[in-house]
Parts: C-alpha cells; structure tokens; sequence
C-alpha cells in the first residue's frame, strides 16, 4: 500500500510492475521529488525519470511494457489476414502481401496463439494510409501516372504457362535477390526449359512443376546457399519470383522431388546436353581442355573406399569427382565413381567429352602431373585425344639446344627461353618434351603428343591449367563437398588390396638376408682379433660359413616361392566378410549438374559485365555481390519486367546498363515461362 498522510493513493500486488509504475508516476504528480519516490518505493533515481519521460511520450501504455518479442504482425495485420484466409487466399500468398514467411502466416491463423471462431467477411477495413504501407512492401514504378490501389497490386493467380499450381500469372514482387535473374541470360542461352522438360515428369497434382523445382533448386545454388539444407535461410518468397513461383518449395518438398527426378532421368545426359548447347553458342576453338579429380569426403560409418585427400593431405574415406573444363574455366562435364586415380576414371570421363565435342572435334587433353603415367597416355591415344602435362619426378638432361620465344597473347608480350625434343616413355613411346629455362637453368618439362603446334602455345597452355584449380575454388562456393545422398548399396569388396601372405615371406626373406650379413661381418671380426688362437679363429670361421651355406640355400627357396606369391588379391579372398559400400551416385549428380549450370551462369555473366568494367582483379566478386541486389520484378500476361535497384557506385552502375542493354537485345526467358524477360535500372 502506498499512502500520503492518512490517505491511500495506490495498492497493488509485489509483482505487478504495471501498477507500481504508474503509482511512481502519480507521486510526483502529487509534488514528491524523484529522489523521495526512488527512496520510498526502492528504485534509482534515474529509473524514476525515465518512468514520467514515457509517461508523457505514450501515456499509462508507456509504463507497462510487453515481454517477449515484438510480434511481426500487428492486430490490424492479422484481422486482414483472418479475411483472406476466409475468402479461401492460401498461405503462401497471405504472407506475400503481409511481406512475412509463410510460416509467420500459418502460425498466427492456425497456431495456438490464433484467435478463436470464424471471422465474417467485411465490406470494407478500417485501414489507414500507414498500415496499407505496412502490407504492401512492393515500391510503385514510377511510370505509373495514379496511385494504385491494394486490390490492384495483389497477385492475380492466372498463369499463363503449363506446370503447377504455384506458377505466377500476373503481379509484383519486392526481391532482394533480383540481380540473380540475370543469370536466365544463360540458362535461356543453354536451353534450360527443354533440358529440363526432358528431365522432369508431368506435374500432376503437385503444387510445383519439375522445370520449376529444378530451376529453382539450381538459382539457390547460385545465390550461395550450397546446400539443400540452406535453402531455408532465404525468404523462400523471395527466392520464389526468380524461378517464375510464388514462393520456393520447402526442405521436405525439394528433397523427396529432386530424389525422383534424379532416379526417373539421366543426370549425366542432362549435363551433356547443356555443354553441347553451351559449346554451340560460345565453342572452345582451341580445342584444349583441362581435367582433374576433386576429393568428396565422407565421414559417416559405411565401409567406403579411400582415396587422397588433397586439402588435408592424408587418405581418408569418400568420393571422387573427374571433372573436364575448357581453356576459358567453364565446367563441361564430370564423373563420379570410387577413389580410384585418372588412369582409371579417365576412359569414362573421355567417352563423356567426345559424346558432347563430337566424334571429330580436336581435342588435346591437359592434366598435372598427378596424372603424367604411360598408361593415362595410352588412354589418350587410344581415344584419339592428344594430351599434354607435366614431367613427373627428377627432370632429365635435355639433349637439345634452348631456343629464345616471344609470345605475344592478350596484348602482353613475354620471352621465353626453352628447348624441344623428342624423348622415348618406357610403356608408351615417342612423345614431345618441352623444357623450360630460367636463369640458365632448367625449371619444368612438358610432356605432349602434339609434334606440330608452337612450343610457345604449348607452354601458354600449360600455364592456363590452372584455370580447372579455379574452377574447383569456384564450386567450393556453390557446395561440391557435399555428398548430397547417403544411400549406398553393400556389397562384397572385390577390390585387390596388399597381400598379407606376400608381406610376411618378403619379412622372412629380409630377415635371412639380416642373418647372412650378420655372419659375413663375423667371418671378417674375427680374423682381426689377434687374442684369438689360430685353433679358435678357424672354428670360428668354419661354423659361420657353414651356417651361411645353409642360408644361402634358404634364401634361394624364399626367393622361389616369392615369385609365386601375387602382390595383390581380391579383399574378399583375404577377408570372406570384407565389404564395400558404393554410393548411389544418381540423386548427386543430379545436384552437381545444378551447380554447375549455376556456375557457368555466373561465369558468363561475370565476363560479359567485365567486358564494360574492365577490372580483372575483383569482376567475378563484384558479378556474385550483383547476384543480391535488390529489385522490383513485375509479371504481366506477357512479359516480365525486372526493375534492378541502383548499385552501389557509379561506375558499377555504367557497366550494368550496357550490359542490360545487351542482354535486352534478345530477351531471355524464365525456364519453363514462355515471356520475355526485359531489365531495366531504377533512375535515382
């Protein structure tokens, strides 16, 4: 109880924070000072102050506060929402307008915070000018010459293109990722909505057709979120517009329909048939093209094959991709299969490049000299394919004289010193050596079968091999470690592994060798040691001849019957319970063709923005930061308008708009949407 004199002026519960500051405020309205209301009641000062500052600001609502988080939507905001949901409105599109998730939407109209009983459809909210700002996040262009009204800007679900349900008809959206539509220049380059179509089934009764779910499974990739699990970090009706849906499908949609795509298509026939249209639109004239192997861990308790890991420099369980790209950086094509190293997995990566070059295209195939063994060569040569690489281990004496080159490439002049020969490969043949020369002294050789081209071009060649070392840095952003599907099959291991049986005779043949040596320096300690009597030396002596006599007999028997002894065998002749399990690889590679569609996407727009940029040091950065910008994307019944917000400098600004200008010359279109896409920047 709080009393003045005789008379009392408040009561209230201990724990009612409410009352006791309102009772603070009417003692200095009564006359005390803060310093004797902070005394009596048992707060500071200070405290009290700030009491009667929001007294004056909001009122009594001021001096009780809410605990928790503020809500995301407000009491008006869900009344609206209640009468869409009554007028039948899914919640994916009450949420678009609400500008919130559309969980936040299904939570307050379903959850148990929602209030309780039906809500009769009125005529007309009480709305005031704020709120409509509130619910309509969508800026108005300012083409238009009247405001618009709400009903004016709310999606009209007419879809004017075959697929699902979630497909966008008409209408507007704020996206903060809709730089990412430039990448449609590409995939409508490519022929994503007819690779795709091949690849998916009919959509009926899924809300999500195919062509959508892969499309967009393929721009959350671009727009760094490298896994399917991350794709729940994007406002999912944000990522949605990018693809021509309403909202991106949830994890336990995109997962279970990514999985029968995968297992109902050919994912390596979906990748040559992007390369192929790639190569036909842009072709590799040099014919060069690089590959090399990239290291999948795998960590989980399935008995998987190990392989090299190249990043932690140590064998360890897991995967193995062989992935080809051409002398501009732009991923053609890969395979996927067991740690098993290039001379292996190299005959089905080169059957793959050839069904996409053509039969009679040149090829010349570079690697490093991980990969530089006669029997990679053969490969080679074997398919038709000329190679080039590395000299692997201790650099031989060149038998020919250095010669001085200028090569003159990309405006850049540069001088070489280097000799030319033609050197023999035991299990292989006659192959070209190039050897580089620095200071005077030798550096590097390259090892070719190209016996005509330019010695010059070859060592430019070999020095553009690290355009593959890029590319896999690349695709570290767009999640090309992850295994993606853990699914395997169990099997016996027929895989041929160390003998032991031929481990323990070489270990009995060495320790006879031991025991030999041993009594050969006997014989030789004892004839200079003069306390030794002749009788003694020569007992000496005769024992240990004897015994390497019968030595000598024993290694020859080891030797004999090591031969005899294969170095390897099958683990499961070693081990009957030895097994192995093999992934299935289907549903990955599935996503690795999604990758890298994303990847050559942001490759060629990255090199068609620098065309007007010129900065070869930052261009592929600034080109992914572009991927998020901001904008306003617009579908009528005919087109699709995309209105890019203004970057963040000036000169970035100039570059974008002769890009679009560019792009705008032929329209792309969204796969699976027949309407053109135009660009254009929001004037400042």
């Amino acid at each position: 109880m709080v009393t003045v004199g005789s008379q009392a002026v408040a009561g209230y519960d201990n724990g009612d924070t409410g009352m006791r500051n309102i009772a603070v405020v009417t003692l200095t309205e009564l006359g005390f000072s803060g310093r004797r209301v902070a005394e009596v009641v048992g707060l500071t000062p200070e405290y009290v102050s700030m009491l009667r500052g929001r007294a004056r600001r909001e009122g009594s609502a001021g001096l009780v506060r809410v605990r928790g988080r503020r809500p995301k939507l407000s009491a008006v905001q869900v009344r609206r929402a209640r009468v869409w949901r009554a007028e039948g409105l899914s919640d994916a599109e009450i949420a678009r307008r609400l500008g919130v998730s559309d969980k936040t939407a299904a939570r307050v109209l379903t959850g148990p915070d929602a209030p309780a009983g039906p809500l009769a459809v009125q005529d007309e909210l009480d709305l005031d000018t704020e709120t409509v700002a509130q619910t309509e996040t969508v800026a108005q262009p300012e083409t238009v010459a009247q405001p618009e009204t709400v009903a004016q800007r709310e999606t009209v679900a007419q879809p004017v293109v075959s697929g699902g349900s979630a497909r966008i008809g008409e209408g507007r959206f704020a996206c903060r990722y809709a730089g990412a539509m430039l990448l449609h220049a590409f995939t409508d380059r490519v022929g994503a909505t007819d690779v795709f179509a091949a690849a998916g089934t009919p959509a009926a009764g899924h809300r999500f057709d195919d062509t959508a779910v892969l499309a967009a499974t393929s721009t959350v990739f671009a727009l760094g979120f490298a896994s399917l699990e991350q794709a729940k970090h994007p406002g999912r009706a944000q990522v949605g517009p990018l693809a021509g849906i309403e909202v991106l499908p949830e994890l336990r949609t995109l997962r279970p329909r990514l999985a029968a795509i995968a297992d109902g298509c050919d994912p390596l026939g979906l990748q040559r048939a992007f390369a192929t249209a790639m190569l036909a639109a842009d072709p590799c004239t040099s014919g060069v093209y690089f590959v090399d192997e990239h290291f999948v861990p795998y960590t989980g308790a399935l008995p998987v094959g190990k392989g090299w890991n190249t990043k932690r420099r140590h064998a360890e369980a897991g995967r193995v991709d062989t992935v080809v790209c051409d002398s501009g950086g732009r991923a053609v094509c890969f395979t996927a299969a067991e740690p098993s190293g290039l001379s292996v997995s190299l005959p089905a990566t080169l059957a793959e490049l050839r069904r996409i070059t053509g039969p009679d295209a040149p090829i010349m195939l570079g690697f490093d000299r991980g990969g530089a063994y006669p029997a990679v060569f053969t490969t080679c040569r074997t398919a038709n394919v000329d190679w080039i690489t590395y000299r692997r281990g201790k650099l031989a004496v060149p038998a020919a004289l250095p010669l001085r080159t200028t090569l003159t490439r990309g405006g850049e002049t540069t001088t070489v010193v280097c000799a030319d020969e033609t050197v023999s490969i035991k299990d292989y043949g006659s192959a070209r050596q190039i050897t580089l020369f620095d200071a005077g002294k030798p550096v590097l050789q390259i090892l070719t079968s190209d016996t005509t081209s330019c010695a010059g071009a070859l060592i430019w060649f070999m020095r553009a091999r690290w355009r593959i070392e890029n590319l896999f840095k690349y695709l570290d952003f767009y999640g090309i470690d992850y295994l993606a599907d853990y699914t395997a099959t169990i099997e016996a291991n027929t895989r041929r592994i160390d003998n032991p049986t031929r481990k323990a005779a070489r270990e009995q043949l060495k320790a006879l060798h031991a025991e030999r040596d041993q009594l050969r320096e006997r014989i030789g300690q004892v004839h200079t040691d003069r306390a030794l009597s002749i009788a003694a030396l020569n007992r000496a002596s005769t024992t240990a001849q004897r015994r390497i006599h019968k030595l000598e007999k024993q290694i020859t028997a080891a030797e004999d019957a090591l031969k005899t002894i294969p170095a390897k065998l099958p683990a499961n002749l070693i081990d009957p319970d030895a097994k192995r399990a093999i992934h299935r690889a289907g549903r990955r590679a599935l996503q690795m063709v999604l990758r890298l569609l994303a990847a050559n996407a942001e490759h060629w727009l990255a090199h068609h923005l620098n065309a007007y940029l010129h900065d070869p040091d930052e261009y592929r950065a600034t080109t992914r930061n572009l991927l998020h910008l901001g904008g306003t994307i617009t579908y009528t019944r005919s087109t699709i308008h995309v209105e890019l917000d203004q970057p963040g400098t000036p000169r970035l600004g100039r570059a974008l708009m002769l890009l679009l200008d560019e792009i705008n010359t032929t329209p792309p279109r969204i796969p699976g949407d027949a309407r053109p896409i135009t660009y254009t920047i929001k004037t400042a």
